[in-house]
């Protein structure tokens, strides 16, 4: 039975004194789920929560230290410094950070999804070196105007992909359809380390001012706590969503060892460092007219595809381009997506399945048949294999039914192969 919402009935309610009453469902498992902490939000929620404010507070502090220094330069106190050039250079310095927020969000947003654990960390060291270049603005300063500037720069990119990148992060945290409310505690709880943050700033300024060597120690410690506690929030995560990197890592190892990864081991072997830069081995949803030039090339990427993809693999590169059809949905970019990767695997090293392990073979040998051809028999062998890999994903915890994989909107329409039966 469930109740207008869609949901399970509820079984029972509790309430502490004259509190609110809380409810409780019963989940799919067979457990009972209590509306509220912990059981609305992801089990990682608190390690992240924890770190966060860490990082938060460490942040805020190394913030004003720049920003002590950033008014210095601009000639606070200095009786020589104008009001019109101070004008001047906080107009510049804001101009060159909304033109690289522009630009930033129009180069990197549609790809902040699909790796927003790695960008989340590179937003918070960017913003420590942001601060750096302010510690030092005044250091130099026939160059304050650039170095600030610059630093603005840094920091609203900082602003378009850490925003974005908490949004994705909440979305994975609330568990019971409370997005808001879950956005709105991180909020408070960011609000109350900046307070605590404002308040002990208000005392540490004053002994650091006059003494630049102390000053910098101060910030080079604060910095290297803020990207340690970045770190560990950002490893406490654990997504339960398949990315290019999630899905290489699951996928090696189940062709090697035939097991599939759980979300917490994976999440823990996926790397963080370099997982925001683009990888040119997979590129799913591409167009149509890159492929093909011909009524031949087009007939030979059509044959042989059961499925509504088309997938071209270069073997000198190692490149692997997919053409989505219309109707291909989230299972089908993940089955393209598992079949780039397998191809990839073909030119590496390790053990594979007997039949992948016959193709690596002929891969390696040398060119004796076409790329085209491959395609075509590695596609037979996903048709026994994926299905198995489906599964195992699922039993695993993984959810399939969406993905982190990064899409070009691009889809096509084709006529299909003769031996094709269902799209």
């Amino acid at each position: 039975m469930a109740d207008d919402a869609g949901l399970p009935a509820l079984l029972c309610s509790e309430q502490f004194g004259s509190g609110e009453a809380r409810g409780c469902r019963a989940a799919a498992d067979g457990s009972l789920q209590w509306e509220g902490f912990p059981d609305s939000v992801s089990p990682d929620y608190l390690p992240y929560q924890l770190w966060d404010s860490v990082q938060a507070f460490a942040s805020s502090l190394s913030g004003s230290l720049a920003t002590h220094a950033v008014l210095l330069g601009i000639g606070v106190g200095n009786a020589k410094a104008t009001v019109s050039a101070a004008t001047a250079t906080w107009l510049v310095k804001d101009s060159t950070g909304m033109l690289g927020r522009i630009i930033f969000a129009w180069w990197k947003g549609s790809k902040l999804d699909c790796n927003a654990k790695q960008w989340r960390l590179f937003a918070d060291i960017l913003n420590d070196v942001a601060m750096f270049l302010e510690i030092m603005a005044p250091v130099y300063p026939i160059c304050f105007t650039m170095t600030v500037s610059t630093s603005n720069l840094a920091k609203c990119i900082v602003s378009v992909a850490g925003g974005a990148t908490r949004a994705a992060l909440t979305v994975h945290q609330a568990r019971r359809n409370n997005m808001a409310d879950v956005s709105a505690k991180d909020s408070s709880q960011e609000t109350l380390v900046n307070l605590a943050g404002l308040l002990v700033s208000l005392l540490m300024l004053p002994l650091v001012s006059g003494f630049p060597g102390f000053s910098f120690g101060c910030f080079f410690f604060l910095t290297a706590l803020h990207i340690y506690a970045n770190y560990r929030a950002v490893r406490a995560l654990v997504m339960e969503t398949l990315n290019e990197g999630r899905l290489r890592l699951v996928l090696k190892h189940y062709l090697q060892r035939g097991e599939v990864l759980d979300p917490t081991t994976a999440n823990r072997m996926e790397p963080l460092w370099t997982g925001f830069w683009p990888t040119p081995s997979l590129s799913l949803g591409v167009p149509l007219h890159r492929l093909v030039s011909s009524v031949f090339e087009l007939q030979q990427l059509v044959e042989g595809h059961q499925e509504p993809y088309l997938l071209c693999w270069d073997q000198s590169r190692n490149q692997v381009q997919v053409v989505l059809n219309q109707k291909a949905d989230p299972k089908t970019v993940l089955r393209a997506a598992t079949h780039g990767l397998m191809l990839g695997a073909l030119q590496g090293d390790g053990p594979l399945p007997a039949e992948l392990e016959e193709l690596r073979n002929h891969v390696q040998a040398g060119p004796k048949k076409e790329t085209w051809v491959i395609v075509k028999e590695t596609h037979q062998v996903l048709d026994m294999l994926f299905p198995k890999f489906l599964k195992g994903l699922q039993d695993a915890g993984w959810k399939t039914e969406k993905h982190q994989l990064e899409v070009d909107e691009w889809r096509a329409t084709w006529l299909l192969s003769p031996e094709k039966k269902v799209l």
